[in-house]
């Protein structure tokens, strides 16, 4: 009997399996999620969430790092707060909610994210602050994303 219980349980395991494999992720209110996972989780949770990237066929996870800086400078640990930054431009482009106002929700987010890192170090903050300033200068503006959207369906 107990026998027969085992190779039950296999057989329902197996089904289980090949039953699921074919199907996709539930679709997810990607907005809501995106804006959880920025604005809402800690630093750490969204670090977890990353390394499992849930829901990637309907959210944008890659990144390049701090892109042309440095992902670690003197060792302050910012390469998660530049994941998460990515992780915010990337998913609110996709989602087409990309403007100048999220553009500053996402930045501070960020700045936010370095200073926790820092856990109050002066020297780590100003450091922060450079960052800050890049992104707030160099990073893609949403003008600037509508403008190279133009050109290219002119193109």
């Amino acid at each position: 009997m107990k026998t027969l219980r085992n190779a039950f349980a296999g057989v329902l395991a197996s089904a289980a399996l090949l039953l699921g494999s074919g199907l996709g992720q539930a679709a997810i209110n990607a907005p809501a999620v995106t804006d959880d996972y920025v604005f809402t989780k800690s630093l750490a949770q969204f670090s977890s969430l990353r390394a499992q990237a849930p829901y990637s066929d309907q959210l944008d996870w890659s990144s390049d790092g701090c892109s042309w800086s440095p992902d670690n400078p003197f060792g302050f640990k910012f390469l998660p707060a530049c994941h998460r930054h990515d992780f915010g431009y990337r998913n609110y482009k996709r989602q087409g909610r990309f403007t100048e106002a999220t553009r500053l929700s996402i930045d501070n987010n960020f700045k936010s994210d370095m200073y926790h890192q820092c856990a109050g170090n002066w020297a780590c903050n100003r450091t922060a602050d450079l960052y800050y300033s890049a992104v707030r200068e160099f990073g893609a503006s949403a003008i600037m994303t509508k403008e190279q959207f133009a050109l290219a369906v002119k193109g």
